[in-house]
């Protein structure tokens, strides 16, 4: 369990690098690395907490 929170925090901490390099160069390839990295984490995140939810109802 802490194991995958601090992987969901790192994740959504590239994603937020990723766009501030995207602010601050102004090349897309950084905002599109930070829109794939922010997408597969919240579902990622979404996916786990299911199943988390699920295993409380049964």
């Amino acid at each position: 369990m802490l194991l995958f929170r601090w992987t969901i925090f790192m994740l959504l901490l590239a994603a937020g690098v990723s766009f501030a390099f995207y602010i601050g160069t102004g090349q897309a390839r950084f905002r599109q690395y930070g829109i794939v990295i922010l997408k597969w984490t919240v579902i990622s995140a979404l996916g786990f907490f299911g199943v988390l939810v699920l295993e409380r109802l049964l």
